[in-house]
């Protein structure tokens, strides 16, 4: 259970969220950098500037900042997160204005999840922004749908004892784990009822690859003192209409553009 700690170091979180965007979402600049984090460009600049110094950053010749050594991951799986996380951030600030409560974009990395994409509501009390954080998948709402979307071999692979190691202790009942991954599927949504942090619900929805497959999950967390079953017909039918939203761009994406017909045919 992830809880922040009672002293956050504020330009220790923004270089940790600088570090996270370079590594899942490709290269960018000074300026996109302080407005993701709500900071003069002169502070993004000398955070980058560090990031550099200690090899997770590179700066290229464009002056754009891109994943440095220690953070690097190969082209294509950075530019697939960065297409998916570009795409659905609208979608998600469109999300929270339907259910008043903050949204969440979670990929699968093994067994866990982490959150590429978040928007937070405006009210008083709310869930803050989960951008960067991973989590173990079984926990969470989001990783719940897109372990139930795994072959049974492939999730055999991720929860084998000696892949564990010094982690066995963590490692959930696999077989209890399968029997709530059927009612997951049966529903085509999960719930996470403070799991991951205490006073906190969310619900998740899997968005699908043109092949049928979920390819990452969407959410939406909220204090659980706001949540009740009656709420959940309108939380899951807002997330299907945004994880449909999200598939349909997506797939538009990944298609090529029609001919343009000859002038006067």
């Amino acid at each position: 259970m992830k809880n922040p700690p009672n002293y956050l170091v504020r330009s220790v979180d923004h270089a940790l969220q600088l570090a996270v965007m370079l590594q899942v979402e490709g290269p960018f600049g000074v300026g996109e950098a302080a407005r993701r984090l709500g900071v003069a460009p002169s502070t993004a600049h000398r955070l980058l500037a560090m990031l550099v110094y200690r090899d997770f950053a590179i700066r290229r010749e464009d002056h754009l900042y891109a994943a440095g050594p220690v953070l690097s991951l190969g082209g294509s799986s950075q530019s697939r997160t960065a297409l998916l996380r570009s795409i659905a951030m609208p979608h998600l600030a469109a999300l929270v204005e339907r259910v008043q409560e903050s949204a969440n974009l979670q990929i699968l990395s093994g067994d866990h999840v982490r959150f590429i994409g978040s928007v937070e509501c405006t009210r008083a009390l709310r869930v803050g922004n989960r951008e960067g954080m991973v989590f173990p998948a079984h926990l969470v709402s989001g990783g719940k749908v897109m372990l139930a979307d795994l072959p049974p071999e492939r999730l055999d692979a991720l929860y084998d004892p000696e892949k564990w190691g010094d982690r066995l202790d963590q490692r959930p009942n696999l077989a209890a784990l399968r029997r709530e991954l059927r009612n997951v599927r049966d529903r085509g949504f999960a719930i996470n009822a403070g799991k991951t942090e205490s006073g906190v619900t969310a619900v998740g929805r899997a968005v699908r690859g043109e092949d049928g497959r979920a390819l990452a999950a969407v959410s939406v967390s909220m204090p659980t003192s706001r949540f009740s079953r009656d709420r959940l017909p309108e939380l899951v039918s807002a997330l299907s209409l945004t994880a449909r939203d999200i598939e349909e761009e997506m797939g538009g994406a990944g298609r090529p553009a029609p001919a343009t017909a000859p002038y006067g045919s």
